[in-house]
């Protein structure tokens, strides 16, 4: 068996990965990470291995405008895959690769990298599996928490500022 400690972390290139002349939003995704690892998924985390498009996002519970260039319509854009195995979870997306080596909690085991809105804002991020969601707790930002689980066959990631994003899977 392949683990998902033996593959070095991965880390946003500078700039963001993909083609620059295009959105982050638009541009192809770097082969996985986590490819060939068939170490299975620790206990308690939900599968949300795949890749996910955003059809719907809400902003304090309204529906958003589709085509405005607010952060809601960008969501809106959004597709990002997830790869999961052992307790490890790896998510690219908006020109991003965040890579949480073990979601245990710990920012020592989580997301030291850079923020999409920008890629040279550098984060860490701590994760953690807690009923049947991958939560995200920046660094520095008590009370914040990033959540993503399933609801039925769709993914919602619960975003800061009173996002709500939903996502279809398509691969």
């Amino acid at each position: 068996m392949n683990s998902a400690r033996d593959i070095p972390v991965a880390h946003t290139p500078s700039g963001g990965y993909g083609d620059h002349r295009v959105a982050p939003y638009d541009r192809k995704f770097p082969e996985p990470v986590l490819a060939g690892c068939d170490e299975p998924l620790a206990d308690g985390a939900p599968d949300l291995r795949g890749t996910w498009q955003a059809f719907e996002v809400r902003v304090n519970g309204e529906l958003a405008p589709p085509d405005d260039d607010s952060l809601a319509g960008r969501l809106r854009r959004h597709t990002e895959r997830i790869e999961q195995a052992g307790n490890r979870a790896v998510i690219t997306g908006g020109g991003v690769i965040h890579d949480f080596m073990a979601c245990d909690g710990t920012e020592e085991n989580g997301v030291h990298d850079v923020m999409a809105h920008d890629f040279t804002t550098p984060i860490i991020v701590a994760a953690s599996y807690e009923d049947r969601a991958l939560v995200l707790r920046p660094k520095g930002l008590p009370g914040i928490e990033v959540r993503r689980w399933l609801d039925g066959d769709n993914l919602v990631w619960e975003y800061a500022a009173g996002c709500t994003v939903r996502l279809n899977r398509v691969d």
